[in-house]
């Protein structure tokens, strides 16, 4: 009996898949519990292994233990006896900001800090926990998250659309597919953008060795994203710093994010991107004292989903919604206006 064979899980009913990945085409031999520390958040060396030791890691479809070396397109699925508990949704009295609401839909004003949908790591006080405490019968997607149509990152602020028909899901959905439904979001940049306006457009796809980042993938390697528009307008410039308007016409993960480091000007504060840290300016220490309180006002990325417009699914009529601009990402921009404002005095 081989090694695979011999850990593999036969002993269980059923198991339940909690993760799932695809090595990348580039992809080099590395050991399965390395990989999947690139790959899973939250996760500890030990907690894999004995995961792998149970016999619940599979690469393509067979039993491994934490030594076997993935390989370029290895399939990586982490199974347990046990349902995903994002899966196990419970009903939460979390208070919701609704713009809008009628019989067919409704808008919600997102805060920071909130998270969409369960999911590892984060099984309550999410969005969908909330709205199936308020809304009975609320209708599945293909992920089965009752009412969503689409999201935003957990520390990004702003509007959503929430479906409360079949009807509406359908609609909403194949509008945001389609690229007809407005999405505009307000985001504070490292650097000085240079051109007033301009479109990005490259691949996204998950970053080849850190699974919680997106990256773009263009020539040869383009298939390893999805392809993705982002539209950019400058709005203000402090020097240092840019405040830019972003028009999605498709919705990948993190795709503001991406495009905007991809030209070089990384959200400000953004620490999965690398924009907790000081990118642009002066090695003063009393620029840096700034820059820390800057931090400290807006402690999350600077990124809002202000503006929201779409075909209503019953009266087809155009709905447009906009929301204000959060009070941490206001006093920041404030803070910069004025820091530049400054600047320009000294330099008079």
């Amino acid at each position: 009996m081989s090694e695979q064979e011999e850990n593999s899980n036969d002993g269980n009913d059923e198991l339940y898949e909690h993760y799932h990945f695809v090595a990348s085409k580039g992809q080099e031999p590395l050991r399965v519990d390395k990989f999947l520390m690139n790959f899973v958040e939250n996760a500890t060396r030990n907690k894999i292994q004995k995961a792998a030791k149970d016999g619940n890691v599979f690469v393509n479809g067979v039993a491994v233990k934490q030594n076997y070396k993935v390989k370029a397109e290895d399939e990586v699925k982490v199974m347990f006896e046990h349902p995903p508990y994002e899966s196990l949704l419970t009903p939460e009295n979390i208070p919701l900001d609704i713009v809008y609401e009628d019989d067919t839909l409704l808008v919600v004003n997102k805060p920071a800090g909130m998270v969409v949908h369960p999911g590892h790591g984060n099984y309550s006080g999410t969005l969908i926990n909330a709205l199936i405490y308020h809304f009975d019968n609320l209708p599945n997607n293909s992920s089965d998250r009752p009412g969503l149509v689409h999201r935003i990152d957990k520390d990004t602020s702003g509007l959503l659309v929430v479906a409360k028909t079949e009807q509406a899901m359908a609609h909403l959905s194949k509008q945001f597919f389609n690229k007809t439904s407005e999405r505009e979001y307000v985001a504070l940049v490292w650097g000085h953008v240079n051109d007033e306006e301009g479109t990005i457009e490259g691949n996204i796809g998950r970053h080849p060795k850190n699974r919680l980042q997106n990256t773009v993938y263009y020539g040869d390697d383009a298939d390893n994203g999805k392809p993705a528009v982002t539209h950019y307008e400058v709005i203000e410039r402090f020097g240092y710093v840019t405040l830019v308007k972003c028009k999605l016409e498709t919705g990948r993960t993190h795709q503001i994010r991406v495009h905007m480091k991809h030209i070089g000007h990384t959200l400000f504060n953004d620490e999965r991107y690398g924009g907790e840290r000081i990118l642009k300016g002066t090695s003063f220490t009393k620029y840096k004292q700034f820059v820390d309180n800057c931090f400290k006002v807006l402690p999350r990325q600077a990124l809002h989903a202000k503006t929201l417009g779409f075909e209503h699914p019953a009266t087809k009529e155009w709905m447009s919604f906009n929301s204000p601009v959060p009070e941490d990402i206001e006093a920041c921009i404030e803070r910069w206006r004025n820091y530049a404002k400054n600047q320009k005095e000294v330099l008079e």
